[in-house]
């Protein structure tokens, strides 16, 4: 029996977390984008909570996406 072992889990799991943490981020960004969305379509601060809320998306989600050339400022969305 030989006492050597091959070991390549560790890169196959590095990529699956840099996987993961890539679709964390891509998913983060897509419900920062979508609240944008649902601010700038409602009709005051009311509706823009309760749209969120039914969508299960945070309020402060949209402000994650603050870059001002982000496609999601082209439109004007109303503060939260």
């Amino acid at each position: 029996m030989s006492t050597e072992r091959h070991i390549t889990l560790v890169h196959e799991q590095s990529e699956f977390a840099e996987a993961r943490s890539a679709e964390k981020a891509e998913t983060a960004r897509q419900c920062a984008v979508a609240a944008r969305t649902v601010a700038s379509h409602s009709n005051d601060a009311d509706d823009c909570v309760s749209l969120l809320a039914m969508l299960g998306l945070d309020a402060l989600a949209g402000k994650e996406v603050g870059a001002p050339h982000s496609p999601a400022r082209v439109g004007a969305a109303p503060r939260l």
